[in-house]
């Protein structure tokens, strides 16, 4: 049977709430070091006021005036920024280590994809993400969780959501997922079918030709919708950045030797984002190999339910002859020069993990794909601002998200550590503010 309505739901969704869904509250979060998603030094000693949704003062401790019916949260000795964001997730899976098993397993046990999507949006939340993009469910389910979430009917990341992708050729997952198409007035019809569903963005997956990538980015536009393209081959790379595509996901990794350096200048040029992608198996796979205990992680025990967890213990056994993994050498071997072409040439990057994918887990693969950015030299300021400012200006979302200002809604984390020191001090935040209200695990 399904896991909604069960013992197991009831572990699957606990969270401490401090206050009802709707309420409107004062919230103060007093004392610790601000960085404010700018790379300009931080406040120290700070002070966010909080009324219901939206920040209504921030600054020094000392020079704000803390509201008397106000909740006050002591930050002191922790650091308050913005909410994270992650462009690219899958909340269908959860880092089980093979598709070809897991939608089948799905199938045996009666367990519902919006089920499984529940338990990501909530892992997600819980490990800073409070604003993530969904790219690839079925349509229904897709829609259905990110309303639930809106209403404040069950804890989550706030979802933008693609719904099914667009793609020449339906392979890999099931049928639900993707459309397929064979000619552009296709790919325009299912922008148009997606658009009057009520999606967020248009995700279009790897295969198509310049034509249909031409055809759903103008259908997009015209619905005010971006288009995030799945695009690894210079060629593809090419086709999507000249015809409009909104974001280059997946650029330069899965083993792709570097770019010439006439692209990568054209995409720094034309300031489209790249959102490689690169942690889920080039660093990932060496840090399992290193630590497997992380695939025992107690969150993991926490958020599924047994028979769940039981599942993707199974899966992990040998993980390392997983098909997932099998060009993960080749990856290796070009990692460092394909994310680092884009950190060196000053692209406008974007963070997004593709969790969900084997043994890349939601929560904590926006930690390590932040930090392998850092790892090649960005700097962690830089690093916090694609994460969270940058990524919601690629959304078209910066007037509201991305930074702690006044007036913007109140998405906020805080976490032990100074991560401009250790970009670790992201991993398992003490305190996530989404909206305004404060979660902890």
């Amino acid at each position: 049977m399904g896991l909604r309505g069960t013992k197991s739901t009831l572990v699957v969704l606990g969270l401490a709430l401090a206050a009802p869904a709707g309420a409107q509250q004062r919230l103060a979060l007093v004392g610790g070091m601000l960085l404010d998603g700018y790379e300009v030094p931080p406040v120290h000693h700070a002070a966010v006021v909080i009324e219901g949704a939206r920040i209504v003062a921030v600054g020094r401790a000392a020079e704000i005036e803390i509201p008397d019916d106000a909740e006050v949260i002591d930050t002191s000795g922790r650091v308050m920024l913005p909410g994270l964001i992650d462009l690219h997730a899958h909340l269908a899976i959860l880092g089980h280590g093979s598709y070809g098993r897991w939608f089948p397993w799905l199938e045996e046990e009666g367990i519902s994809i919006e089920e499984v999507m529940e338990i990501s949006a909530k892992q997600l939340l819980l490990a800073g993400v409070t604003t993530a993009v969904d790219l690839a469910a079925p349509l229904e389910a897709s829609i259905s969780l990110r309303d639930r979430i809106a209403r404040g009917e069950i804890p989550g990341a706030r979802m933008l959501m693609s719904g099914p992708w667009i793609t020449s050729a339906v392979r890999f997952w099931p049928p639900e997922f993707q459309i397929g198409v064979s000619s552009p007035e296709e790919a325009s019809e299912a922008v148009e079918r997606l658009a009057a569903a009520g999606v967020d963005v248009i995700k279009a997956w790897a295969g198509l030709t310049r034509e249909d990538y031409q055809a759903i980015a103008d259908t997009a536009h015209e619905h005010g919708l971006r288009v995030h393209a799945h695009v690894y081959g210079p060629e593809e790379v090419r086709n999507a950045l000249e015809t409009g595509i909104d974001v280059l996901t997946h650029a330069g990794s899965a083993g792709t030797p570097p770019y010439e350096p006439e692209l990568v200048r054209d995409i720094v040029v034309a300031g489209r984002p790249v959102v490689i992608t690169g942690a889920h198996r080039v660093w990932v796979f060496p840090a399992t190999v290193q630590f497997p205990e992380r695939l025992q992680d107690p969150r993991l025990r926490q958020d599924l339910p047994a028979v769940m967890y039981e599942e993707f213990q199974r899966s992990f056994e040998n993980f390392h002859t997983l098909g997932y993994f099998q060009t993960t050498p080749r990856q290796m071997f070009f990692g460092d020069a394909s994310l680092g072409q884009f950190i060196d040439a000053g692209a406008v990057m974007g963070m997004g993990t593709d969790s969900g994918t084997p043994l890349n887990f939601h929560t904590e693969a926006l930690w390590r794909e932040i930090k392998a950015h850092v790892d090649l030299g960005m700097a962690p300021l830089d690093a916090i601002a694609a994460a969270t400012r940058i990524n919601a200006r690629i959304l078209g979302m910066g007037d509201e998200l991305g930074t702690i200002e006044v007036g913007k809604l109140a998405d906020i984390i805080v976490i032990d550590g100074d991560p401009r020191f250790d970009i670790m001090a992201l991993d398992d935040p003490v305190l996530v503010v989404k909206d305004g209200r404060p979660y902890r695990r």
